[in-house]
C-alpha cells in the first residue's frame, strides 16, 4: 500500500441507484475516510443482447438526478465506461482503495462472473469489498422455510436515513480532474414521447399520484392494456434501477393503507412480494437464465420458425391484440402483467417456440428488464416448471374482454383503427366484400393469421399436459416444491 496516497471509500452503485434506504452509503459514511461515488457503464453489458440503448438512458437519467441531490455535498457520481477491474485499476493510481460498498446483484451470468472476478481483484489488492442485502434477497439459501418472515422482518424495519455532510466525499472539483482519466460518460439523454424517465424524483411523482389516487382502480383495471397504464402503479422500472428500495414502497403502502382501498394496496402489496419471491427463486436457480428450471421439460423439443418469430417481435402476427402488445412494448418499453403473459403465451404456445428464443427480445424491449423477474416468469408461462397452472391464452378471447372497445388496439394497430369494433378483434373473419367496404385488403394491408390458433392451442394444450405427468418432471417438481414454497407446517402457520 502506498502511504503516500489518501485513503479512501467507494460507492460503487449497480442497481441502487438512490440516496435513502441506501445501506452501502450507510456503511461507507461511517469511517472518517472521504467516499467516492462509482457507477461504470460496463462495455460487456452494454454489448450484451439483453440491454438497449433504453436502459442506459434511464440509467444515465436516474445518475443526473443523483448529481442533482448530491450538489448540496460537493460531491458528484464518477460515471464512467469501462470495465469493473479497470476502473479500479486507475483509482488505485490516484487514491488507496480500502474499502468497496455495494449491494448484492441477482443479475445476469455475466454480472454474477463479473462479480467473482472483482472479489478475487479486491483479494489480491488488500480491498475489503462489503455487499449488502438488497431488498431483501437472501444469498446462499438452501430453502426457504424462514424465508417469509425473514423478507417481512425486514421490510418493515426503519427506513435508513443518511445523514450526508459535503465533508464525508470526494468533492466535485476533485472528481472533475479524477474524470481526465477516464472515459466520462455523457449523462444527456434525447427527450422521447413515450418512455419513463429515470430517477427517484420521477419515482416518487408515480409514487405519490398511485398512492394518492391512482390506486383506486387497480383490480378492475390490472389486465386492461390501455386502462392499466393508469391505474397499475408503473413504480416497476424505478424498482428494478433502484430509484426506489422496496421497502420503502412497502412502507408508504401500508402508511396509505384504509379500510377503504384496502383491496387496492392489499393486492399492489402481495405484488410486491411475488417480486421478491421470484428473484429469490432466481438467485436460488440461476441456471433458470438459458435452461428451464424444471429439467424434465428440457427435453422438449420444438421446430424453430424464423418466419413465426419475426412476425412476433414486429407485431405482424394477424392476431390485433398480441400485434398491439408487440408495437406497444417496442414504442413504450411498458406493458402490463396479463399481456407480457399473453405474448409469452402465443410464442411459446401457439407459435411453438421455446422461451429462450423470447427471452433477449423482450428483455430488451421491457424498460423495467430484471433478471430475477424475468427468467422465472418466462418459464412459469411458457408452461416448463412443473408447479403453475397451465395457463394458454386466447389472444381473441383477451381481446374481447381487456380491451373490449378495441381502444388499445385501435392505437397501437393503427391500420385497423377505423374497421368496426365487429371486425377489430378478429379481421380475418371478413368476407371480401368486407374488406373492400373498409377499405382493409388482408394479406396486403394487415397480415393473415400466421397460426391457426385452434389448431396450435390443442396441440401445446396434448403435448404440455401430458409432460406434466412424465417422471422426470414429476420428480422434478417435487424438487421445486420442496426447495421454493413453506413447509406444510408453516402454511398452516401463515394463514
Amino acid at each position: 500500500m502506498d502511504t503516500n496516497k489518501e485513503e479512501i471509500h467507494v460507492v460503487w452503485f449497480k442497481r441502487d441507484l438512490r440516496l435513502e434506504d441506501n445501506e452501502a452509503i450507510q456503511n461507507a459514511s461511517k469511517s472518517n475516510k472521504r467516499v467516492l461515488f462509482l457507477y461504470v457503464f460496463e462495455n460487456t453489458l452494454i454489448e450484451d443482447p439483453h440491454y438497449d440503448s433504453r436502459h442506459w438512458d434511464f440509467i444515465k437519467q436516474s445518475i443526473a438526478n443523483l448529481n442533482e441531490d448530491l450538489k448540496k455535498y460537493n460531491t458528484k457520481v464518477l460515471t464512467v465506461q469501462t470495465e469493473v477491474v479497470t476502473a479500479f485499476n486507475q483509482l488505485l493510481t490516484n487514491y488507496n482503495v480500502t474499502n468497496v460498498f455495494s449491494h448484492q446483484e441477482t443479475g445476469l451470468l455475466i454480472t454474477y462472473n463479473r462479480d467473482k472476478e472483482f472479489a478475487r481483484y479486491c483479494r489480491n489488492n488488500s480491498i475489503h469489498w462489503i455487499e449488502n442485502n438488497n431488498n431483501g434477497v437472501l444469498r446462499g439459501l438452501l430453502n426457504r422455510e424462514d424465508w417469509f418472515d425473514l423478507w417481512e422482518d425486514y421490510m418493515f424495519k426503519p427506513l435508513i436515513k443518511n445523514n450526508l455532510k459535503a465533508s464525508s466525499f470526494i468533492h466535485i472539483d476533485e472528481i472533475n480532474q479524477l474524470e481526465r482519466y477516464f472515459n466520462v460518460v455523457d449523462l444527456t439523454t434525447e427527450k422521447h414521447p413515450y418512455f419513463q424517465r429515470g430517477g427517484t424524483k420521477m419515482a416518487w411523482r408515480y409514487a405519490d399520484s398511485f398512492f394518492d389516487e391512482r390506486h383506486k382502480k387497480y383490480m378492475h383495471q390490472i389486465s386492461k392494456p390501455a386502462l392499466a397504464r393508469e391505474s397499475c402503479s408503473r413504480l416497476s422500472p424505478y424498482i428494478a434501477w433502484g430509484n426506489v428500495s422496496i421497502r420503502q414502497i412497502f412502507q408508504k403502502a401500508h402508511q396509505h393503507k384504509t379500510a377503504t382501498n384496502k383491496k387496492n394496496l392489499g393486492a399492489f402489496v402481495s405484488r410486491l412480494r411475488w417480486q421478491a419471491h421470484f428473484i429469490q427463486k432466481f438467485e436460488m436457480e440461476h441456471t433458470m437464465e438459458n435452461a428451464s428450471i424444471n429439467k424434465g421439460y428440457q427435453k422438449l423439443k420444438k421446430s424453430i420458425s424464423a418466419e413465426y418469430q419475426t412476425a412476433w417481435k414486429e407485431g405482424q402476427t394477424g392476431f390485433p391484440l398480441v400485434d398491439a402488445c408487440m408495437r406497444c412494448l417496442i414504442e413504450t418499453g411498458y406493458l402490463n402483467f396479463r399481456m407480457r403473459a399473453m405474448l409469452v403465451s402465443f410464442f411459446t404456445h401457439i407459435l411453438w417456440q421455446p422461451w429462450q428464443d423470447a427471452s433477449q427480445h423482450l428483455s430488451k424491449l421491457f424498460l423495467d428488464f430484471e433478471p430475477g423477474i424475468h427468467f422465472p416468469q418466462l418459464q412459469m408461462n411458457a408452461g416448463e416448471t412443473g408447479i403453475n397452472v397451465l395457463r394458454i391464452y386466447s389472444p381473441v378471447k383477451n381481446s374481447k374482454q381487456h380491451d373490449q372497445d378495441a381502444i388499445f388496439i385501435k392505437k397501437w394497430v393503427q391500420e385497423l383503427a377505423k374497421l368496426p369494433t365487429a371486425f377489430i378483434h378478429e379481421p380475418y373473419l371478413m368476407t371480401p366484400l368486407d374488406q373492400q367496404f373498409n377499405n382493409l385488403i388482408l394479406g396486403k394491408d394487415y397480415p393473415n393469421p400466421i397460426v391457426n390458433v385452434k389448431i396450435a392451442r390443442k396441440k401445446a394444450s396434448d403435448v404440455l399436459w401430458k409432460m406434466k405427468n412424465d417422471f422426470e418432471v414429476l420428480q422434478e417438481s417435487s424438487r421445486i416444491l420442496k426447495k421454493h414454497t413453506l413447509s406444510d407446517r408453516n402454511r398452516l402457520l401463515n394463514n
